[in-house]
């Protein structure tokens, strides 16, 4: 939970931030004295859209450390470390992408992968999950996180993320111009009715857009709990794995991490949650395993 979480935030700072500065540089002059010029707009919308997410995804791995105290480790400071380095390198060779860090972080049990790059990412276990799981169970979740950045889960949530975040700063400015000439009848340029309901706009356009990255990171959790059973040649182990999270209680991850974790709490509505229920997740492994028979 805490990667996405903290994906989200630095996103929508980013948005921010661009969005000021192109103001600053007089980038944003899609209202003229003709009216709104849509192309312009819709050139100032992709770049507030993407350069959020994409700037996100380029420094997740920093964040993720910085937010969770993870300390990457090489397998030199004990048994319990060398195993996890072995294994999450054995994991990736079997997966065809580069290794990736290894770190450890206090806390409850949960783990993470993120970065921008399949062959520079991070993977992270908490030592509750190391303390409260076997072996096998581990190799599982690890499988699972390997599986993500196997399938390039963080780029594609880039883009998605991308894409939704460019019609929300597009269709909430054409409301709030509309808006503003109707109800507040400005004459010239905008007046403070355009930006009010631009402000509020954002707001609920940006809440139905999450509703979209929630429904696609449940989906790749599937996808995810599937490449973990291929690389351990059983759905067994992830089953066994998901079986004990879903009698533990999931250690919190910052939002812009969320949707990385191996599991969350869940959201205030299921439309909102990064994760599906657990009894999905192993149902779903259980159909793939009879289908497979």
């Amino acid at each position: 939970m805490k990667r996405i979480v903290l994906f989200l935030v630095t996103n929508l700072a980013v948005m921010l931030l661009l969005s000021v500065v192109l103001n600053v540089l007089g980038l944003n002059r899609f209202i003229s004295a003709n009216g709104l010029n849509l192309n312009v707009l819709l050139g100032f919308s992709l770049v507030v859209g993407f350069g959020g997410s994409i700037f996100s995804l380029l420094i997740s791995k920093y964040v993720a450390k910085w937010s969770t105290g993870a300390k990457v480790i090489d397998g030199s400071e004990g048994s319990t470390e060398f195993w996890l380095v072995s294994t999450v390198h054995k994991l990736a060779d079997s997966a065809g992408i580069g290794h990736p860090e290894v770190a450890m972080y206090e806390g409850e049990p949960n783990a993470f992968a993120t970065g921008a790059f399949k062959n520079d990412a991070l993977v992270a276990v908490s030592t509750g999950l190391l303390e409260s799981m076997s072996r096998q169970e581990v190799e599982a979740v690890l499988a699972h996180e390997v599986a993500h950045i196997a399938n390039g889960d963080m780029v594609t949530l880039t883009l998605i993320q991308g894409v939704v975040n460019t019609f929300v700063v597009f269709l909430a400015r054409v409301v709030g111009y509309f808006v503003d000439k109707a109800i507040f009848k400005s004459e010239r340029g905008t007046g403070m009715g355009f930006y009010v309901t631009v402000f509020v706009c954002e707001i609920l356009f940006g809440v139905l857009a999450s509703l979209i990255v929630a429904w696609f990171s449940r989906q790749r959790e599937f996808r995810a709990d599937a490449g973990s059973a291929q690389l351990l040649g059983s759905p067994n182990p992830m089953v066994n794995a998901l079986a004990r999270l879903g009698n533990l209680e999931p250690g919190t991850l910052p939002k812009s991490m969320a949707a990385s974790g191996i599991n969350d709490k869940p959201g205030f509505m299921a439309l909102f949650s990064s994760h599906p229920p657990i009894q999905e997740r192993i149902a779903a492994l259980q159909a793939r395993s009879a289908g497979a028979q």
